[in-house]
This record gives C-alpha cells, sequence and structure tokens, in this order.
C-alpha cells in the first residue's frame, strides 16, 4: 500500500513540475511571443481568411460574450443533429442507432459545455462518425472556448484602464493550434503504443480464458481519450471509461491520463503570474488550491485504502482496501486519487466506479465540484476562482472600513451583486433540482420507476440521495461523471440535466467576464499604504475562508442527508 502512495505523491508532484514551464509557455502563445509551434501560423491565418475573421479587432466584453454564445449555439444544432440520425451516417461498423431526441439534446449539450455527462454507454450509445465528429470535435471547441473567455479575463486584470478583452476567435484557434492539439498528439501516442485501439474495424470477437465468447468493442479511440483528459473533458470512448482496460491499459498511461487531467488548469494558474506580470498572486491562488485538493485527496485516499469497516471482520479492509468497483491492476489509492483530480478540474472521467466509494469518499467529490475552483475546468476554473475573490475582496472591504478594490479598480455594488448571483444560482440549481427529483420518488413512484422499480435508484435510502445529489452536482459543475446506480437515461433526468448543464457553464462564464469588463473600464488607483494586498498569504487565507463558509452554508445540510448519514449508518 505504501508504494501505491508514494506512486500517487510522485504523479502530482511531476504534473506541478511540467505545469511551471508549460504555463510559461502558454501565457507567451497569447502574449504574441515567438514559441516552438510558430510553424502553426500559416494554418492559422488560413482559418482567419477563410472565414473573414480579423484577429486583431478588439472586443470588449459584450461583443466578446457575443461571439462565444453565438458559436455554440451554432454548435449545438449541429451535434444534435448528427446524433438523432447517426444511424444514417458513414463508420458505423456496429449498426448503433439512432439516438432519441431527448437523449440527443442532453448529449449535445453535454459536450458541448465540457461536461460530458453521458448518459448512453460509450462503445453501444456512439457510431465511429459521432464519436469523431460530435463528441471528440466538442471536447476540442468547448476547451478552447474555456481558455479563450479565461483570457478575456486576463486582459482584463492586465491593463490599468481598458474596454478592450482581447479578441475571442483568437484565442480561440490558438488554443487549439498551439496548446490542445500539439498535446493531445503526445498523449495518443503514449496510448495507442500502450495498447488503446487506433482503428476503423467494428468489434471482434475473442475467447477468455475461462472458454467465453464475446465480442470487444473496438475503434479510434487513443485521439478522443487525449483530448478527453487535456481539455478537462472526461466522456468515456467506453461505457465505464477509464477503468476499461483499452482506454487505460496499464499503470503508465494511468499516470499519464491523470497528470494530462490536471497539467493545463495548474499550468493555467501559473499562466496568469507570467501573463500578468503577478507570480506572488499566482502562487496564492495556487497555494489555496492545493492546499484543500491535498487534503481532499488525502481523506480519499485514508478512506479508500482503509476499506469498508461493515467488512473489516473479515481481516480484508486493513489489507486490500475498498477494492469494489475498482480495479486490481490500478490499486486503491491510484483510483481515490483520479477521483479527486477529475472532480477537482471538471473532467469527470473516473479510472473506477464512483458509486462504489466508502461515504466520505463520495462525501468529498461531491464537495469538491461544489466548490467547483480547485484547479477546475481548462480556463473556467480560474473564472469560478475570481468569484471567490470579488467576495473576498468585498468582506475585506468591508473589515477594514473601505471601498474595495482589486488591482487598481473599486469594486462595488454591481460587480457584488453579480458574484453573489453566481453563488446562489449553483446551490438552487443543484439542491432545487435534487429536490424535486426527491419528490418524484417520494410522491409519484409511477413515473420514477418507470413501470419497473428501480429504473432510477438502485440504492435505497441515503445512497440513493447521495446518486441523485451527485447527478445535479456533477452537471452544475460541468464535471460529467456520477454514482452510476442511477438510471439516469430517461426524459427527467436528460431533460433536467439539461437544463442544468446550460445555466451551470455559461452563467458561471458570463458572470466573470461581465465584471471585469466592468472594473477594466475604471478608473485606475495606484497602490497606497491602506490598499489591500491581494497576493499576499493574508488574502490567500481570506479567500480560503470565504470558499469554506459559502460552501458549507450553501452545502452541508444536503451532505448531511447523503454522504455523512451513509458514513454514520455503517457503525
Amino acid at each position: 500500500m505504501n508504494s501505491e502512495i508514494t506512486g500517487v505523491v510522485l504523479i502530482f508532484l511531476l504534473t506541478v513540475i511540467l505545469a511551471y514551464p508549460l504555463g510559461k509557455y502558454i501565457a507567451r502563445v497569447f502574449a504574441g511571443e515567438k514559441t516552438i509551434t510558430g510553424f502553426m501560423n500559416p494554418l492559422e491565418k488560413f482559418i482567419f481568411r477563410i472565414s473573414g475573421i480579423n484577429p486583431r479587432k478588439s472586443m470588449n466584453w459584450k461583443q466578446f460574450l457575443k461571439a462565444m454564445l453565438t458559436i455554440n449555439l451554432l454548435w449545438l444544432v449541429y451535434g444534435m443533429f448528427l446524433l438523432i440520425f447517426q444511424d444514417k451516417l458513414p463508420l458505423n461498423p456496429d449498426g448503433n442507432p439512432g439516438q432519441t431526441p431527448d437523449l440527443a439534446f442532453n448529449t449535445a449539450i453535454s459536450f458541448l459545455v465540457n461536461c460530458n455527462l453521458q448518459h448512453y454507454s460509450g462503445e453501444s450509445g456512439l457510431t465511429y462518425f459521432t464519436q469523431l465528429f460530435v463528441v471528440t470535435f466538442l471536447q476540442f471547441v468547448s476547451a478552447a472556448t474555456g481558455i479563450a473567455v479565461m483570457m478575456a479575463l486576463f486582459n482584463g486584470l492586465k491593463e490599468k484602464t481598458s474596454n478592450n478583452l482581447g479578441n475571442f476567435w483568437n484565442y480561440f484557434v490558438k488554443s487549439i493550434t498551439r496548446i490542445l492539439l500539439p498535446l493531445s498528439i503526445i498523449v495518443a501516442v503514449i496510448l495507442a503504443f500502450n495498447g488503446t485501439p487506433t482503428s476503423y474495424e467494428g468489434k471482434d470477437s475473442i475467447v477468455t480464458l475461462q472458454g467465453d465468447s464475446v465480442q470487444v468493442s473496438r475503434g479510434p479511440a487513443a485521439g478522443m481519450i487525449a483530448i478527453k483528459q487535456l481539455g478537462t473533458n472526461g466522456g468515456g470512448w467506453f461505457g465505464v471509461n477509464s477503468a476499461h482496460p483499452l482506454e487505460n491499459p496499464n499503470y503508465l498511461t494511468n499516470a499519464v491520463e491523470t497528470i494530462s487531467i490536471l497539467v493545463i488548469p495548474i499550468a493555467l494558474v501559473f499562466a496568469l503570474g507570467f501573463y500578468i506580470n503577478k507570480r506572488k498572486l499566482a502562487n496564492v491562488i495556487f497555494a489555496v488550491m492545493t492546499f484543500l485538493f491535498v487534503i481532499f485527496c488525502a481523506i480519499t485516499v485514508y478512506y479508500e485504502t482503509k476499506g469498508n469497516p461493515a467488512i473489516d471482520q473479515l481481516g480484508i479492509a486493513q489489507t486490500a482496501g475498498s477494492m469494489e468497483g475498482k480495479e486490481v491492476r490500478l490499486g486503491a489509492a491510484a483510483t481515490a486519487f483520479w477521483s479527486v483530480a477529475t472532480t477537482s478540474t471538471s473532467n469527470g472521467s473516473v479510472n473506477g466506479m464512483h458509486d462504489s466509494l466508502t461515504p466520505v469518499s463520495g462525501g468529498v467529490v461531491i464537495l469538491d465540484m461544489m466548490i467547483n475552483a480547485l484547479y477546475g475546468g481548462v480556463g473556467v476554473g480560474l473564472l469560478n476562482y475570481f468569484i471567490f475573490i470579488i467576495i473576498a475582496v468585498f468582506i475585506s472591504g468591508l473589515m477594514v472600513g473601505r471601498t474595495p478594490e482589486f488591482m487598481g479598480h473599486k469594486v462595488e455594488a454591481r460587480e457584488v451583486k453579480i458574484a453573489a448571483l453566481v453563488t446562489l444560482l449553483s446551490a438552487f440549481l443543484i439542491k432545487g433540482f435534487t429536490a424535486l427529483a426527491a419528490y418524484m420518488v417520494a410522491h409519484h413512484p409511477d413515473i420514477a420507476w418507470q413501470v419497473k422499480p428501480g429504473a432510477w435508484l438502485n440504492n435505497p435510502s441515503y445512497h440513493g440521495f447521495s446518486e441523485m445529489l451527485y447527478e445535479f452536482t456533477s452537471a452544475n459543475a460541468n464535471n460529467g461523471s456520477g454514482f452510476e446506480g442511477l438510471g439516469d437515461n430517461n426524459i427527467f433526468w436528460n431533460v433536467t440535466t439539461g437544463i442544468v448543464l446550460i445555466l451551470g457553464r455559461y452563467l458561471p462564464i458570463i458572470a466573470p467576464v461581465a465584471i471585469i469588463g466592468l472594473l477594466a473600464k475604471k478608473k485606475f488607483i495606484p497602490e497606497s499604504p491602506g490598499t489591500l494586498r491581494t497576493d499576499s498569504g493574508t488574502f490567500g487565507v481570506m479567500t480560503l475562508a470565504v470558499i469554506i463558509i459559502i460552501t458549507a452554508l450553501s452545502y452541508l445540510p444536503a451532505l448531511a442527508l447523503g454522504p455523512l448519514a451513509e458514513y454514520f449508518s455503517l457503525y
């Protein structure tokens, strides 16, 4: 067990070591400096020319958001259309059917918003065509959208007074050509050489060691798996995601995929410091995020390697850990670490079943998604953290009796109201829709059970509540993982989570961009002896306290009804 924990520590340390120079590289890319990917410049110019785009045209915050929302709407229609008619399109060697309108609605939205909540089984729910031209395509553009919007935040923080947040199209294209595509090629090659399929052939028939004949799905999976991890997307080519031996063949690929999940979100924190020349601020943000991340990892690894107290008397749990729902080739510690990494970054991929996590571990990963700002999704993680910064600045200003300021700009009532609405909205979406689902189970079993009992919940009582809470928390956080004891491919879950996916993605993007757009236009105020230093350890502790207090006040009652109640019931 010690070697497993050592492996977890080394993977995280290696991730941080790689993230630092990657952050410097990202800052140079968007600053227009020369980089090793300069050979992409002709391709970018060609894209801009045929699209009629001037990449040097400045945009204010309203124009920036208009460009982002318009193209996202177009992708939604495109994706939904192809999913409904995928059975009539090429590259379908296994003869998979088209999706129902409600499932196509949910799937298209899910991949559009970087969530990848899958209410279908990967290898049987999609064809090779839609895996590539809907899912993989959306995984690139949704991640690039997040990075592009993050650059609007960076530009607003960099300038003293400005109405220019940069050009959305310029940042969007460069995010793909200079960051996501090169890294995806590297990861895909590693996966391919370790056994992940890259062919276009249909299912293969094999005979197992027990003499059973089984059909094994294949397909060009390596490329999709690379971008699903690097872009904090998370949707699996196969139904069981990276717990599948072809999607994650060995411990090396497990380490590579885990690093891929974390490396860009962490690098973007460092990129903030390099781009706006505020490395102390970036270090403070990284320290707060990492502090909570390490605590969550320690708790989860402890409980998953300790095992379930209900079987302690058998003498198994203390030596093997809680291995139900986990891959023996990876171990309990590796799955525990992945569980926190994937929920800290809005990634949502899994290398074991989250529904099988012990109650405390399950509660930790739900809490991780409720905070939704520990590294976070590519680009949008910093947007979510920015909301906490605005609230922390406001409270700090009240404590010292002066108008709150951030980066030389006064934070006034309008900005604080927007930030407060975002935090309230998340709590409302998660708890409100969970309450609706619980009401349906309790008072409308004829609908909830949908003919056969257990169609929604395979687990009663506390864990059943946790399954529903997890689903809406995951949708709101644009995560995509789930407690898969929940039967979610029906009209209720497809439509309700689709609504949460849209609101949980775009409102937390619109709000920070609006805030930074409003702040950037204000008169710059030079620092004075009374100015609150936001790049200090004191402010870092203040932000940490705000995160803890807001999250506890918003979600502790819901967690008490689910994971905490289940934990105490074991004793």
